[in-house]
């Protein structure tokens, strides 16, 4: 992928060099299955980075955090759940596994970034790097928790709830991330790689669900060169800043349709220092899935516990959307929703809420629905219903027949 991101970027500059260039690059890492190279698998594990376990991760990322000041000083470490083992619990056996799990996913993660640092590399081998605006999101929503507790050597199994055991999995042990197993890990590492929030992808209410890193890097233009910015921003505010920056207006229509407007607002004015500590422009966010719902609001956050933890992946039972239990943070304080201040401050609870109903019905999100399997089973529109036999030639997926 980045050997086509290159060859594109370099045709680009051939054509037409004093024009700007756009390069959206979405790779595939870190989404399961988790499939780096057996070089970068060996190079991670020679590291023995996770040899201590998740738990013990947790407080080291916990500390780099701090020392490095994407964190607030004062954020706190949010509990372990008693759902997942602690490392001390486990045998030999489990802890083997499980290390390597860890191993193939920093491996895929390390890979990745490697392939991404090529492409930037090719830019400013063209000498455009100054004046090329780079956006890099790092993050998979929260980290997948669809690997089950134990992890997988076959994704799809998982996510069919079927849970291969940890004597079966060692038997692929020497395959593990290579093109004959499609593995994902435990749970346990993904909550530790969500450090220091709770939870993990799918689970919309709590930041551990949705926050990813960000860099944006724009060298002739930002000067405060790894300055740390702390407004509060969502995804769809990504679009408008592009924009800003490079003064093109939103198109009111496309091809003769009339465009629904851009909600996001641009993230630009973080750009200059002097405005390292501004109040952000974003107020209000809402956040859903599954049933699962929050509401930011001027530094405050209403949310939802889930019902049901992710990787059961809808096989236990949910109760009524409208008795889901809430909470609330005061994020402007507590970074991690770490402290539920509902008890104290029903008010603002029952503001928000109030909020996320009027946000819900501006922007589509109702009607609201927790059916997991239900809406994963419905039967769609297909181009091949009926169809038994099909005739492919030339190169699939990778592979020639």
């Amino acid at each position: 992928m980045a050997d086509e991101a290159i060859k594109y970027v370099r045709e680009l500059n051939a054509t037409a060099p004093e024009k700007p260039f756009f390069l959206y690059y979405v790779p595939g890492g870190t989404h399961a299955p988790h499939h780096p190279t057996p070089e970068w698998i060996k190079k991670i594990s020679d590291m023995h980075l996770f040899d201590e376990g998740w738990n013990k991760l947790r407080e080291t990322i916990f500390a780099n955090q701090k020392r490095l000041g994407v964190i607030p000083p004062g954020t706190q470490l949010t509990a372990w759940p008693d759902s997942l083992a602690k490392w001390e619990t486990l045998n030999s056996d489990e802890k083997k596994l499980f290390v390597h799990q860890a191993d193939i996913f920093a491996a895929y993660v390390a890979y990745t970034d490697h392939e991404i640092g090529r492409v930037i590399q090719a830019v400013e081998d063209l000498g455009k790097l100054d004046n090329t605006l780079i956006i890099y999101i790092s993050g998979d929503n929260g980290t997948s928790a669809e690997g089950s507790t134990v992890g997988t050597v076959f994704d799809m199994a998982a996510i069919q709830a079927i849970n291969m055991s940890v004597a079966d999995q060692l038997k692929y042990y020497n395959v593990l991330g290579s093109d004959k197993t499609a593995p994902h890990m435990s749970v346990a590492w993904s909550w530790a790689f969500d450090t220091p929030f709770k939870w993990t992808k799918q689970v919309a209410s709590y930041f551990g669900g949705t926050r990813q890193g960000m860099c944006i890097s724009w060298p002739g233009h930002i000067k405060d060169a790894g300055g740390i910015r702390s407004q509060f921003h969502h995804m769809i505010d990504i679009v408008p800043t592009i924009l800003e920056v490079s003064g093109i207006p939103a198109p009111e229509y496309v091809d003769g349709i009339k465009q629904a407007p851009i909600e996001g607002v641009s993230m630009a004015y973080t750009f200059d220092s002097a405005n390292a500590s501004a109040q952000s422009k974003r107020q209000t966010q809402y956040f859903e899935m599954l049933g699962n719902r929050a509401l930011y609001h001027d530094g405050w956050m209403a949310a939802t516990p889930p019902p049901q933890p992710p990787w059961l992946l809808g096989t236990a039972p949910t109760p009524p959307l409208n008795e889901y239990k809430w909470e609330l943070y005061n994020i402007a304080d507590d970074y991690s929703q770490n402290n539920d201040l509902s008890a104290q401050n029903p008010d603002k609870l029952k503001e928000l809420q109030t909020l996320f109903m009027e946000e819900a019905k501006k922007y589509q999100v109702l009607p609201l629905d927790n059916s997991w399997l239900a809406r994963v089973a419905i039967p769609r529109p297909s181009a091949v219903a009926g169809r038994t036999e099909f005739v492919y030639s030339g190169e699939l997926s990778g592979r020639t027949l």
